[in-house]
Formats: structure tokens, sequence, C-alpha cells
């Protein structure tokens, strides 16, 4: 059976699930091709490249947002950021895509952000095939319970504001996506390390896991070490709370590809990556 395995011992991040992937082999241009079924693909640029993290060569993933996604200031407002890896908001790219206002599935509303309901509905009407659609609504299921557990509110309150949103939809599509591309039939992961310490965010200063991952992370088992940073966010711990079928150590397998994932922070004793090991278990 092929089997992917996330080997997260410096955490997992959505960027670093899908520069992973797109090492160990899988083709990021046929993702973005894929990605444009959402009609969102004037908001952001993706890039990828490889950079070196503490000696290993991995490759980075980036959401880069235009400004076409600015459509508020207020860029801080909840546990959807990325908070491992800032993402840069160009203002440069507005011109490289055709400006057609009248085709997005996904309304934005006033304060600049998407519901839940909204992306299940450009989920469902962007025609991936269904193990996309169904790995993506099973994930964003997930996160959206999470937050609205933490927040107090019904499902179908939960809004993934726009910074966060258009990082969050890209990270995990994508990695539905890459996931599909690569013939995986079943996925395990290590126990999830979520670092220590605190996070500032919107509404103050929060302990570290931030409650909405510590909320996605129930019934996963999470690794300690010292780390003072965030490790794993969100939507990191949404795909693997929500894909991997057991966590532990690797399964017995033959090891086909292997791919590393860079975060955006660099550590000082140990490199900031997320490995993929792909291969055919029994």
């Amino acid at each position: 059976m092929r089997t992917l395995y996330f080997d997260c011992f410096s955490g997992i991040s959505g960027d670093m699930v899908i520069g992973a992937l797109i090492d160990a082999g899988a083709d990021p241009v046929q993702m973005e091709e894929e990605l444009k079924k959402l009609n969102m693909d004037e908001e952001y640029n993706l890039s990828w490249g490889k950079v070196v993290k503490n000696g290993i060569t991995s490759t980075k993933f980036d959401v880069i947002l235009t400004s076409k996604s600015d459509q508020t200031h207020e860029h801080s407002h909840s546990h959807e950021h990325e908070h491992s890896h800032g993402h840069s908001h160009s203002h440069e790219h507005e011109h490289s895509h055709g400006q057609d206002h009248n085709h997005s599935h996904v309304p934005h509303n006033h304060h600049g952000s998407r519901t839940y309901k909204q992306i299940v509905e450009a989920i469902n009407e962007a025609n991936f095939n269904e193990s996309v659609a169904n790995m993506s609504l099973a994930i964003f299921k997930k996160i959206g319970e999470a937050e609205g557990h933490i927040h107090g509110l019904p499902l179908e309150k939960v809004h993934f504001h726009e910074v966060g949103a258009v990082d969050s939809i890209i990270d995990i599509i994508g990695a539905a996506i890459l996931i599909d591309q690569l013939g995986i039939e079943s996925v395990q992961s290590s126990a999830i390390p979520t670092g220590s310490g605190h996070i500032h965010i919107d509404h103050g200063i929060y302990p570290v896991p931030a409650p909405a991952t510590l909320e996605i992370l129930k019934g996963v088992p999470i690794a300690s070490n010292d780390i003072r940073s965030e490790l794993a966010t969100p939507t990191g711990a949404a795909i693997a709370a929500v894909l991997a079928g057991n966590f532990g150590s690797l399964p017995p397998m033959t090891v086909e590809s292997i791919g590393y994932g860079a975060g955006t922070k660099t550590f000082e004793n140990h490199p900031n990556v997320l490995r993929v090991i792909i291969g055919e278990t029994q």
C-alpha cells in the first residue's frame, strides 16, 4: 500500500506540508492549475524553491497575497494565521492576473473574511475530484469546529479571516491535490510537537499550543520538546489529525521518495523542516 508518513520532528504547518510534498517529487504546476478552479487566483501568487535549513536542502513554499486580497487592514484576526511562518503581503502583483471582477465563487464580506460555509461552497463548486474535495472538506471542518468551540460559535458562523483564509485555503486544498496526485493510499504520522511559550495574536498573549491547535489535536499524540516557539499551526495540525490513520514511529516500508519542507523560522540546534517519507507498506 502506498503510504505517506509525516515525520514531524520540528512541527507541521500547511506550507511545510506542501513544500515537503513538492520536494518528494509532486508537481506544483499541476497543483497551481487545479487551484484555479476556485476562481481565487487573482488574490495570490505561489512560489516555491530550494533553501538550506541548518545543512538540509529543503523546499520552501509560499503563498504571496496580492493587493486584491487586502480587503481589510486588520491583518491579525485569529489563530487561522500560520504564526510559524510570516507570509509576505505583496502589493506588486496586482497586474499579473486578468482583472475580471465578476467571477469569484467565494464572495467577500465587508470584514474581509470568508465564512466556513462560503469555503465549503467554493470547494463544492470547483469540481475537484472526489478524493481532493473530501480531504479538503474534512480538514476545513476540523478547523472550523475547533474555532467554533473556542469562540462559542456554531460551525456556520465561523469566519476564516482574510489573510488567514487565503493561506489556509491554498495550503489545505493544495496539500489534498498533491496527496491525490501522488497516489497515496494511507497516511501515518509521528506524534506532533507543538512547541511551547507564548504567541501574540489579536486577542492578546496566548499560550502555545494556541487554543485552536490544541483543540484540533485532541486524540492525537503530542510530543514535547523545549523549543519556545509555535511549531504546529492549526492548518498543519488539522492536515495531520484528519489524514493520518495512526500516529507513531515510521512503519515498516520500502522507501521510494523523501521530501523536506522548510518552515520560515530558523532554529539554532535543529533544522526547521517537515520530512515526508513515501513508500510501500505491507
